[in-house]
């Protein structure tokens, strides 16, 4: 017979199990919420722009050449210095042009007195064949000199003005006012008159240009604007390093390109401060026309799937909810919205990676993107 204490040893060690599982389970770990930064769904008027790449072009270009030959004997600026319009720019040896316009002169002097000498001649002879004491075979030739030797002094006239020019060629002057490029030649060499290589060549930077293309079924949406009033464009250059430059459309070409089916434009930009610099790239927008209230937000909040374009929204719980957006034109840092999204909501612009739909967040203060 079992003795009291065995039986109940048995007794607790069966209800031993029974406690252990009716205990309560420890509550599962929230998962920890996912850092992002966010921005807002706003509605604003918005530009329609049409962007391009440029390219930035002087306002003017003109390669200096010597209109006489000679030999160079001074250059009175260094290369890559700005000039004025009017500036002394290179020096040819004038000895040889002064030595021609003296002579020219002399001759001019010589011819004028056997000129004069000949219309008095003229006269006496005019007089004599009137009253037949000369016969008008003579008077005729005593003429034909006379007139001749007008005609000489007329040449020597014109041979002073020109050795009187070629005197002035041998100093050269600038044209316009710019930035000289490299120096194609230094003084002690002899150059030859309207050589195909220029000495040195001048831009033109204050204002300056920038052309770009524009596909051609925006012709007529940018001839009607051009028309109205001018139209504003901005250049950044590439790399964006600074804020877009200001400018305004200035031309359009009266020909559509058939080989690329684009149109050709110049913007044209005061350049003050020298950031756009002539064959530099640029990216260029042209503002045709405004869409009013246009849902906008930062266009680093898109994000490209096999359903097309989405973004996630913040929702009132913390959590995100991935949705599928209508995509239109990006304007500056932002990209205007045509479906999926409403004004006030909350997207997702850094840290998508880490959500999937559902995913707590946690926006990061102060680093918030919100657009107003």
């Amino acid at each position: 017979m079992r003795s009291h204490g065995s039986i109940l040893i048995a007794v607790l060690a069966g209800l031993a199990p029974l406690a252990a599982c009716s205990a309560p389970a420890a509550p599962a770990a929230m998962p920890d919420a996912v850092p992002v930064l966010a921005g807002s769904v706003v509605r604003k008027d918005v530009p329609v722009e049409i962007r391009e790449i440029g390219t930035v072009q002087a306002y003017a270009t003109v390669g200096i050449r010597a209109q006489v030959s000679g030999l160079l004997t001074r250059v009175h600026f260094r290369e890559g210095e700005d000039v004025k319009a009017g500036d002394l720019l290179f020096a040819l040896d004038p000895r040889p042009y002064e030595t021609a316009l003296a002579s020219a002169r002399a001759a001019l002097d010589r011819d004028t007195a056997l000129r004069d000498n000949s219309r008095q001649e003229e006269e006496r002879y005019a007089g004599l064949a009137k009253k037949e004491y000369v016969n008008q075979d003579e008077y005729d030739r005593i003429r034909a000199a006379a007139a001749a030797l007008a005609a000489t002094v007329a040449a020597d006239e014109a041979a002073v003005k020109k050795a009187t020019l070629d005197l002035e060629y041998c100093t050269i002057r600038a044209p316009i006012a710019g930035r000289t490029g490299q120096l194609m030649v230094n003084g002690g060499n002899v150059i030859k008159a309207n050589s195909d290589d220029p000495l040195v060549v001048i831009n033109q930077l204050e204002p300056i240009y920038v052309a770009f293309s524009v596909p051609e079924p925006s012709l007529s949406l940018v001839k009607e604007r051009f028309a109205a009033s001018p139209l504003p464009v901005t250049a950044a250059p590439s790399p964006q390093g600074r804020a877009p430059i200001p400018g305004r459309l200035t031309f359009l070409d009266n020909a559509v390109d058939r080989s690329t089916g684009t149109f050709r434009l110049k913007a044209t930009f005061e350049n003050r401060d020298r950031a756009l610099w002539p064959g530099q790239y640029v990216d260029v927008s042209l503002a045709v026309a405004t869409q009013p209230g246009a849902l906008v937000i930062p266009t680093q909040a898109i994000q490209t799937g096999q359903q097309g374009p989405y973004v996630f929204v913040v929702k009132g719980d913390a959590t995100v909810e991935l949705r599928t957006v209508g995509r239109g034109a990006a304007v500056g840092a932002e990209t205007i919205v045509t479906k999926g999204l409403s004004e006030g909501e909350t997207v997702v612009t850094d840290g998508q990676l880490r959500l999937v739909p559902g995913s707590r967040v946690k926006v990061q203060a102060g680093l918030s993107e919100s657009r107003t």
